[in-house]
């Protein structure tokens, strides 16, 4: 729309034409006012009865709340306005009028369930904390790219349909390619390897991971996005030390350009960004706390895989971004490198806020006997994955990297109840739509 302003940019004494919806109508008589709500703020727009034309009066107040508008008239000073100014109207078109049945209150003052929000999420993204999750959601990609810059990496994108799952197993969605089995890729994983073989030495994506895991739970999705590095020349402890340093950058940019939002999340003045090295605990350090705490009806012992329960027990216990490292090889996956000097050690690591894991990671086994040999402890056949086995024998350095779950580092960060709060349209077992 030509000449249009945003509400935050109308100053007293402009002639303005603003746009957007119809947030509220209060009706007083001889005078009235209604709000207009864009992308940017609020603004008041005055309505003196008697000394307007009747028909711009009646076609003001007449428009249901939610109605897209377009005001053209004088910006004024007014103290007790929200924001101070105020428009007088010349001018009113109305755009698109909104039915008078809402399937919830975009103002806030009607609560409404998570699966109502989810059916009308163009509708639930015009209260402000919504969008605010998603601003800052948008900041932190944002800022984790820059961080991926300034650590040397080159973004890349990888195929999300494949002949084979990452990992195997049955958590995968099949679907038909030109009349031939095919799978919504569970992860990177691989072909992000094969590009530290390539001569990129450093890289990372930012995209979506389907996994058919029949979970039902606040923290779980079949449809993620998944921050993912990997880097050539790089060790385990070196990948971690990239983890915490992307990590912390998507606080500091959020910290530093996301105020207003976090104002709306009631984050004015706590929101934290951390501090100093996260504490690194060996998988064994982590089940002696766990066990420690006597929150378990029953002790974890050596290849136990943590619990739910367990992993909140030792987050209180932590109480801030903690690694748990040197997991047992036989529950992490094949390409994982073991220690060299203990194979019963992997040198995987899981990266965990204390409510929850964030990042799975781990440097990669590079020597081609060795990765043929975990297909097959894992029960996989090497010959299904020969695309990515073979590369291995044509010059594939040492390197370590990791994944993070975008939602979860979005649902941790900001304090959500559920995950399904950080994605705009969420896929799980029970929503396909919209």
């Amino acid at each position: 729309m030509q000449n249009r302003t945003y509400t935050a940019d109308a100053e007293p004494g402009d002639t303005v034409t603003v746009a957007g919806w119809v947030h509220e109508v209060r009706d007083l008589g001889g005078i009235a006012f209604l709000i207009l709500r864009d992308k940017t703020g609020k603004i008041q727009i005055k309505f003196e009865k008697d000394e307007m034309d009747e028909e711009l009066v009646e076609t003001g107040l007449g428009v249901h709340r939610e109605s897209v508008i377009s005001v053209t008239g004088e910006v004024k000073e007014e103290p007790r306005a929200p924001t101070d100014v105020e428009v007088v109207p010349e001018s009113i078109e109305v755009l698109a009028e909104a039915d008078t049945e809402l399937p919830l209150d975009p103002s806030g003052k009607v609560d409404a369930e998570l699966s109502t929000r989810l059916d009308n999420r163009t509708l639930d993204l015009r209260k402000e904390e919504v969008k605010a999750v998603f601003e800052i959601r948008a900041e932190i990609l944002r800022s984790v790219r820059n961080a991926f810059r300034e650590l040397g990496c080159t973004e890349i994108n990888t195929p999300k349909i494949v002949a084979t799952g990452t990992e195997g197993g049955t958590e995968l969605f099949p679907i038909t390619y030109f009349g031939e089995e095919a799978f919504m890729n569970q992860s990177p994983q691989l072909f992000k390897q094969l590009m530290i073989g390539s001569g990129l030495e450093r890289v990372f994506e930012v995209g979506p991971i389907f996994r058919a895991e029949e979970h039902n739970t606040p923290r779980h999705l079949n449809e993620a996005t998944s921050i993912d590095f990997e880097s050539a020349f790089f060790d385990h402890t070196e990948a971690m030390d990239a983890c915490e340093y992307v990590v912390k950058a998507a606080y500091e940019g959020v910290a530093e350009n996301c105020q207003q939002q976090l104002e709306a999340l009631g984050f004015a003045d706590d929101f934290e960004v951390p501090e100093g090295e996260f504490p690194r605990l060996t998988y064994e350090e982590a089940i002696e706390r766990i066990n420690a705490t006597g929150e378990l009806d029953e002790q974890l012992v050596w290849g136990d895989d943590l619990p739910t329960e367990g992993e909140r027990a030792l987050g209180e216990d932590v109480g801030e971004h903690y690694f748990i490292t040197d997991w047992p090889s036989e529950i992490k996956p094949f390409y994982i490198k073991d220690h060299d000097d203990d194979e019963q050690l992997s040198t995987g690591f899981d990266m965990m806020h204390p409510r929850m894991e964030l990042v799975s990671g781990g440097q990669r086994e590079h020597r081609y006997e060795r990765l043929v040999e975990g297909f097959e402890q894992q029960g996989l056949d090497p010959e299904s994955f020969d695309y990515y086995t073979k590369m291995f024998k044509y010059g594939m350095p040492p390197h370590a990297g990791w994944g993070l779950g975008g939602e979860r580092l979005v649902m941790t960060m900001l304090g959500l109840d559920n995950i399904r709060e950080a994605v705009l349209f969420p896929r799980d077992r029970q929503r396909l739509s919209p």
